[in-house]
């Protein structure tokens, strides 16, 4: 008996200026689709149709593409990483500065030409040395 009743769907009916503020929420980055769904309780469908109908950036041979989650968190760890390294490269080169600064002093006042490297032996190649 059950087999032939069929489930009832309700029909919601959203005005324009609702529809609008959720397009312009979406377009201002506040909230993505996923976020309006569960916010607004709206299947993402929906709200997608809505963007087509009503987004300010809707013209021919444009498509709007949302990140997901994951691409803005990998962007912010890769952005966190570049920082990272950018100041590493800065403390390696002020650590550069300082160390050719040094050698300029020595060799001016000492006489010592520090980047000669007196007591340092030539290479004979890139083979082993034999010990006699």
């Amino acid at each position: 008996m059950k087999a032939n009743v069929r489930s009832i769907r309700k029909q919601r009916q959203y005005s324009e200026e609702f529809k609008k503020r959720i397009v312009g929420d979406f377009e201002s980055g506040k909230y993505s689709v996923c976020q309006l769904e569960k916010l607004h309780g709206v299947r993402n469908g929906t709200i997608y149709s809505w963007i087509h109908k009503f987004s300010t950036f809707n013209e021919q041979g444009f498509r709007i593409v949302e990140m997901k989650d994951s691409s803005n968190k990998k962007m912010k760890e890769l952005e966190a990483r570049i920082k990272e390294l950018e100041s590493a490269v800065g403390r390696k080169q002020i650590k550069i500065d300082y160390l050719e600064k040094m050698m300029e002093i020595a060799k001016d006042e000492l006489d010592i030409d520090i980047k000669k490297n007196f007591g340092t032996p030539q290479s004979t190649g890139s083979g082993k040395t034999n010990k006699k």
